[in-house]
């Protein structure tokens, strides 16, 4: 319990820093388009494979289940509001977490054991301002734009699956689609992979930040980063969930 305070502790003060030194004037915006490329345009292959496959298997079990209650007209709409209000924005900050988060952490945790980072300092630049910064901010961006392309990826994978293998007409799939979502759907989600953006940034920043011990410790941060990148979304997510279903 002590050493779980007290890395609760060394996260809280990790965050301060970062946020009162990291993103304050003034900015890199060089690197934080590099960071943008490498968070969301490196990422949409991987996201949207799992926002396809995830939709035309979303639809599948969906029908399976509408299917004993002669509810099948539903499948639409509950795969559009399955995908934009849960499994896009949580899929999408999973996947980005194993492949951002573990990348974030190798390449400071690097920086870190050979001393790059101490090297920063003594040429008077703000580590927390170059590179934590810029991964933040790159981060939140980001996350939301991938998770819009998420969204329209998986309704199409699920309009595929159902109009090609169930047996559904393509207008009226649509149809369903469209009279059923409403803003709030999309917003929520929207909001949730903002969230998540910020957590994956945090904690790849932080674990690479803190690594020592060579290669095994840069193994370590990795790990953790991805570890602890991926809980906490699943928390911030039944939080966030609850927090707007009471709104």
């Amino acid at each position: 319990m002590i050493a779980l305070c007290a890395e609760v502790g060394r996260v809280a003060m990790f965050l301060r820093d970062g946020l009162s030194q990291g993103l304050a004037p003034k900015f890199y915006p060089r690197q934080i388009g590099e960071q943008m490329l490498k968070i969301g345009y490196f990422s949409l292959p991987v996201v949207g494979l799992t926002a396809f496959f995830t939709g035309g298997a979303l639809a599948l079990q969906i029908y399976l289940g509408s299917s004993r209650f002669n509810a099948e007209s539903l499948v639409a709409s509950i795969v559009a509001l399955g995908i934009t209000r849960e499994l896009g924005p949580v899929l999408a900050g999973l996947m980005v977490a194993g492949r951002v988060g573990a990348s974030i952490a190798a390449e400071l945790g690097t920086m870190r054991v050979t001393e790059q980072i101490d090297a920063l300092v003594t040429l008077a630049t703000n580590p927390f301002k170059y590179l934590v910064g810029p991964r933040i901010i790159a981060a939140v961006v980001t996350l939301p734009i991938l998770v819009g392309i998420a969204d329209v990826i998986g309704i199409m994978g699920g309009y595929i699956v159902g109009t090609r293998s169930l047996g559904f007409n393509g207008a009226a799939y649509i149809r369903n689609t469209a009279d059923f979502l409403v803003m709030t759907d999309i917003t929520s989600g929207l909001i949730k992979s903002a969230v998540f953006g910020f957590i994956i940034a945090v904690m790849g920043c932080y674990h690479g930040f803190n690594s020592k011990g060579g290669a095994q410790g840069v193994g370590r941060a990795t790990t953790n980063a991805v570890v602890s990148s991926a809980i906490l979304i699943l928390a911030a997510n039944f939080a966030l969930t609850s927090l707007l279903f009471k709104n």
